[in-house]
C-alpha cells in the first residue's frame, strides 16, 4: 500500500469515527434534553421530580460523548476544528452556558421544598434543554448549508448570518426529534399515571417532527442544489434515508403492541441512519464553504499528520471500548421503571 493511500485510508477511518462519536452523542444525550424540553408540561412536582430521576444515572455519562467527538476532531482535524469554534465561537459559548444551566438545575432543583425554587429551576432546565437542542440544530444546519470561508480557511461571516432560516428550521426539527426521543424514553422508565400520559403526548410528538422533517427535506431539495447533486451521484444515500424514515415510522407500530423497548430501539435507529445519511451526504467535506466551495475543507486538506493519526487512532481504540463498557454497565444496573426514594433528586 502506497504512503498516500494509506494516509487517506487513515482520514477516512477518522471522518467514520467522529461521526460516530457525534452519533453516539446525538442517540445518547438526545433523550436527555429531549426529557428537559418536555419538563415544563408536566404539572405535578412529583411527576417532574421522575423526570428527573429518569436522566439522574446516566446524563452525565452522555455528555462524555460530546466531549470524545470534540476531541477526536480536534485531533484527526484541527483545521477543521479551529475554523468551526472560531466560527460558531458565540453559539457555542451560548451553548455551554445551557449545558451548565441544565446540570446546574438538575442537582438543585429538589434541595429545596420551596415551590418558587422547584419552579425557577423547572423553567431553567427546560429553556438549558431546549437552547441547547435549539443550538446544535443550527449549527448543524449551517455546516449543511455552508458557512463563508475566505481563503485562508477562516470564517468570513457574522453571527446573525447563523440565524438563516434553514439553520433555524433544522434547529426546530431537533428540538422536534429530541422531544420525541425523550417522550420515548420516558414511556419506557415510568408507570402508572405519568407512564398514561406521556404515551399520550408520543403520537403527537412524532406528528409534529415528522411534519418539521419533511419540510426541511423539501427545503433542502429546493433551497441547496449541492446536496441533490450529492444524492443524484450517489442514489444509494436514499436506502439509507428510507431506512431512516422507516424506523420512524414502526414507532407508533411498537407503541400500539406496548413495545416500549422495541420504540425506543427504532428511535435510536432512525436518529443513527439520520446521522449516516448525513455523513454519507457530506463526505469528503470537514467544512462546505458557501459561496465559495474552493475554500472548503476536506478529510484530505484539513486532517493532521499520518503519525498523528496513527497514534490517535491506538488510543481511540482502547478508549472507546472502556467508554462503551462503561456505559452498558451504568444502563444495566439502573435498568427498569424509575422510582422516587430519599437519594432522588
Amino acid at each position: 500500500m502506497t504512503i498516500g493511500g494509506y494516509y487517506l485510508d487513515l482520514q477516512i477511518v477518522w471522518f467514520i469515527l467522529v461521526g460516530v462519536l457525534l452519533t453516539g452523542y446525538a442517540v445518547l444525550d438526545g433523550f436527555d434534553l429531549g426529557v428537559g424540553v418536555l419538563q415544563l408540561f408536566a404539572r405535578k412536582d412529583e411527576h417532574r421530580r421522575l423526570f428527573l430521576n429518569a436522566i439522574g444515572p446516566v446524563w452525565d455519562g452522555n455528555e462524555v460523548w460530546l466531549v470524545t467527538g470534540g476531541g477526536a476532531l480536534f485531533a484527526a482535524f484541527p483545521e477543521a476544528y479551529a475554523t468551526v469554534f472560531s466560527g460558531f465561537y458565540l453559539p457555542f459559548m451560548l451553548l455551554l452556558c445551557a449545558l451548565i444551566f441544565r446540570a446546574v438545575a438538575i442537582e438543585f432543583r429538589s434541595k429545596e421544598p420551596w415551590p418558587w425554587w422547584r419552579q425557577m429551576w423547572d423553567i431553567l432546565f427546560a429553556l438549558g434543554s431546549t437552547i441547547s437542542a435549539l443550538l446544535i440544530g443550527v449549527a448543524m444546519g449551517n455546516i449543511v448549508r455552508g458557512i463563508p470561508l475566505d481563503e485562508h480557511h477562516e470564517f468570513a461571516g457574522t453571527f446573525f448570518g447563523l440565524l438563516n432560516p434553514y439553520a433555524l428550521l433544522m434547529g426546530v426539527t431537533v428540538v422536534l426529534l429530541f422531544a420525541m426521543h425523550g417522550a420515548i424514553y420516558l414511556v419506557m422508565k415510568t408507570e402508572g399515571e405519568l407512564h398514561e400520559i406521556v404515551r399520550g403526548w408520543v403520537p403527537r410528538i412524532i406528528g409534529f417532527f415528522l411534519t418539521a422533517y419533511i419540510l426541511f427535506n423539501f427545503y433542502t431539495l429546493i433551497a441547496l442544489p449541492h446536496v441533490y447533486a450529492t444524492v443524484r451521484e450517489r442514489p444509494w444515500i436514499l436506502l439509507v434515508i428510507a431506512t431512516a424514515v422507516l424506523a420512524i415510522m414502526n414507532i407508533p407500530r411498537e407503541f400500539h403492541h406496548k413495545r416500549d423497548f422495541n420504540a425506543f430501539l427504532s428511535s435510536c435507529l432512525g436518529m443513527a441512519l439520520m446521522m449516516a445519511a448525513f455523513g454519507l451526504t457530506y463526505f469528503p467535506n470537514m467544512v462546505l464553504s458557501s459561496p465559495l466551495p474552493e475554500n472548503s475543507l476536506t478529510v484530505m486538506n484539513a486532517s493532521s499528520s499520518p503519525k498523528t493519526l496513527e497514534i490517535m487512532l491506538i488510543i481511540a481504540l482502547i478508549g472507546i471500548p472502556i467508554v462503551l463498557t462503561y456505559t452498558a454497565c451504568i444502563y444495566y444496573i439502573f435498568r427498569g421503571k424509575t422510582k422516587l426514594t430519599s437519594h432522588s433528586y
